[in-house]
């Protein structure tokens, strides 16, 4: 693994942050906070790890699936309660205290958008891509 500081992911992974805290603290609820928010954060995840990563992991969409549903897992089992963290809303946003199904259908989705922009741009190139859009 080649370890090489992206400008370009670090980029995308502030900017990602900056909408995923917009629209924990702006939004009241709805589709763009339940589960919107939920594929963002797969992919602010990704562009974090592609930020210090230079090399293409194959697999690292799919690794990212498995942490993000894991974390939900731990929402069920209340993690935030366990730790003792249960006052700190903080804690609360960043963690989480409500498992949803439908949660780890947008990590799911999320992941999948990774995926297709890993192979459209990185494995048949981004010149041949951009061609044919």
């Amino acid at each position: 693994m080649n370890i090489k500081f992206s400008l370009k992911y670090f980029i995308a992974s502030i900017a990602l942050f900056v909408w995923m805290f917009v629209i924990a603290v702006f939004v009241g609820g709805g589709f763009i906070r339940n589960h919107f928010g939920d594929i963002l954060i797969v992919i602010f995840i990704y562009c974090a790890v592609r930020t210090l990563v230079r090399n293409r992991l194959k697999w690292l969409w799919l690794y990212i699936f498995a942490f993000a549903t894991f974390v939900e897992f731990m929402q069920y089992l209340g993690l935030v309660y366990m730790l003792g963290l249960g006052d700190s809303q903080l804690a609360r946003v960043v963690i989480g205290t409500t498992f949803d199904w439908w949660d780890i259908a947008m990590y799911f989705v999320g992941c999948l958008m990774v995926w297709w922009f890993e192979r459209r741009f990185f494995e048949e190139g981004i010149e041949s891509s951009i061609n044919r859009l």
